[in-house]
């Protein structure tokens, strides 16, 4: 770097400094390829702020990036050493170099009770995805940050059969709950549901032969703009599904819904559109299909952004979300009979995918319900028998003595860590002694010291847990990580414990947007990238708020 500094005659080290570090956050925020500083407009743009100055070559910002992946990654891993529950997202994908890369996030709640989310790792996968080997990775990225498993409280992942083993695997081995994603399985349920009458996978497919006209023909696409114009609507253009993206099909339908008109006076003008291609234009029964449909697919497409936010807690309503969604999609009366048959089949198939959604045994808790019971926006646990909701709150109580006996566990403090030969020559060290040998004989037949305080603990809990299960219910517009950061001094041992439950997503959407960056910056431009350089990139930006 000294060298690039000094023929920089007319900057000076500061200056030169600054030069190199903006160049390199231009990179990793903006997603620029590396080569960039290789090519002759960049060059020439950083010649006319300073003619002097050599620009450093591509390997020597990799040096940087590499170097700047060390500082970020320290950064994170003292941030995780200070919490004491951390979630964790994951996903597998293939880049357009056909190569696998694994998504990891980590989640959890900061000292004023902000949620906090990170990227881990984007690591490349060079051998087969099985269920052990799967774990195994999750496992070496947790030891590559230093997180102990046992700060570990949730995997978050999607319906994948080997990757639902490898949570099993790793519950097995560390405790962890195996959480499956939300969002994953309410498009399942919507997919499978729009599949259930010929009448709507018919009106589907002409909608998506529609739209795939419109994104192939530059003078529909042109013509489409001017009835839009014309008439007053918004001008933006139509959407296109895609199977495996959430919602879109929702999205598809009620875009082309807006435009109906627009659309229809386009594919009617000769001009545009030959006759042969007539067959486009919908029928009414078909519009009037699509209208309902958008009624009933509005609840799925809410719930599904609700649920994939990233900055507010979201397991701790599923419960509630999946017992209204039952309701609602049921609350509109169709006219047509596809669309009653969609309903019945979603109602069924949510039904079904979350059956176990709202059992729980004390043997076995169910780390959802357990969320929610700690969100007092619905600690009444309205929608569970009454049995069902004494054994939570049981159980809340049984976990929040665990963490009472954790807090009094003792440190060594350093003096007592570093005490020499002649301390233990101190009457103290007598004293001590002596006490020793006055425990192995017995206690007092009276209540010990030790019992008294274990009482007045268990007392605290209990009186923190009739209270805190006796309150009125947060409303649903407040936020409820707010309200703890006001209340945990009033609950101090359930507040410690709603932390190791409220920071665990409902989906798996974190590590997937990692992919988002991930496919950016292993573009075919910058397919010379190695696998980790892909890796400590996409994790530099994803991460860009601790650069």
């Amino acid at each position: 770097m000294d060298r690039y500094v000094r023929t920089a005659t007319s900057c000076s080290t500061e200056q030169a400094a600054e030069f190199l570090e903006s160049i390199l956050n231009m990179i990793v925020t903006d997603m620029r390829p590396l080569s960039m500083v290789e090519d002759d407009c960049f060059k020439a743009m950083i010649s006319t702020f300073n003619p002097k100055y050599e620009l450093p070559s591509r390997p020597f910002f990799m040096k940087k990036m590499e170097k700047k992946y060390e500082g970020i990654k320290g950064k994170l891993m003292k941030a995780l050493q200070e919490t004491d529950s951390v979630a964790l997202t994951t996903d597998i994908w293939t880049s357009v170099a056909t190569e696998a890369y694994l998504g990891v996030t980590c989640h959890y709640l900061g000292e004023d009770w902000e949620m906090l989310s990170h990227c881990l790792t984007t690591m490349p996968l060079e051998e087969r995805h099985t269920a052990a080997n799967i774990a195994k990775w999750i496992e070496d990225v947790i030891a590559k940050f230093d997180i102990p498993p046992e700060k570990i409280k949730a995997v978050v992942h999607d319906n994948g059969a080997n990757v639902v083993a490898a949570a099993k695997i790793l519950q097995g081995r560390h405790g962890w709950a195996s959480v499956r994603c939300a969002g994953h399985t309410l498009n399942l349920v919507v997919q499978s549901s729009l599949k259930i009458h010929q009448a709507i996978s018919k009106c589907v497919a002409s909608v998506r032969c529609l739209v795939e006209h419109f994104k192939k023909s530059e003078l529909a696409c042109t013509k489409l703009k001017e009835k839009q114009k014309q008439m007053g609507t918004e001008t933006y253009m139509l959407v296109q599904d895609v199977c495996t993206r959430w919602n879109s099909t929702y999205q598809i339908l009620s875009r082309l819904l807006k435009q109906r008109w627009p659309v229809t006076a386009t594919l009617s003008d000769p001009a545009v559109t030959q006759r042969a291609k007539h067959y486009l234009d919908l029928k009414p029964e078909q519009w009037s299909l699509i209208e309902e449909l958008c009624q009933v697919l509005e609840p799925f497409e809410a719930a599904t952004v609700f649920l994939t936010g990233q900055q507010y807690i979201t397991l701790s309503a599923l419960p509630q979300l999946v017992h209204n969604l039952k309701i609602t999609v049921q609350s509109p009366n169709p006219e047509t009979a596809p669309v009653r048959s969609f309903q019945a089949h979603a109602t069924e198939q949510i039904t079904a995918r979350w059956q176990g959604l709202t059992e729980f045994t004390p043997e076995s808790p169910n780390i959802t319900l357990l969320a929610t019971a700690l969100d007092p926006r619905f600690q009444k646990l309205k929608f569970l028998t009454a049995d069902q909701v004494f054994k939570v709150q049981s159980t809340v109580q049984t976990m929040a003595l665990v963490v009472v006996d954790k807090k009094q566990v003792r440190q060594p403090t350093a003096s007592e860590n570093g005490a020499s030969s002649t301390a233990h020559n101190s009457p103290e060290a007598h004293v001590k002694k002596v006490t020793s040998f006055l425990d192995i004989l017995g206690s007092d037949s009276s209540s010990s010291d030790d019992e008294d305080e274990e009482q007045q603990l268990n007392q605290a809990v209990q009186k923190e847990i009739l209270m805190y299960f006796g309150e009125h219910p947060l409303s649903k517009k407040e936020n409820p990580l707010s309200w703890w950061k006001m209340n945990a001094a009033r609950y101090p041992t359930l507040a410690k414990l709603a932390k190791t439950m409220l920071c665990i997503p409902a989906t798996s959407t974190p590590s997937e947007r990692l992919f988002s960056a991930a496919g950016n910056i292993a573009s075919k431009r910058r397919a010379s990238l190695s696998s980790e350089h892909v890796d400590m990139l996409t994790f530099l930006h994803c991460n860009h708020m601790l650069l």
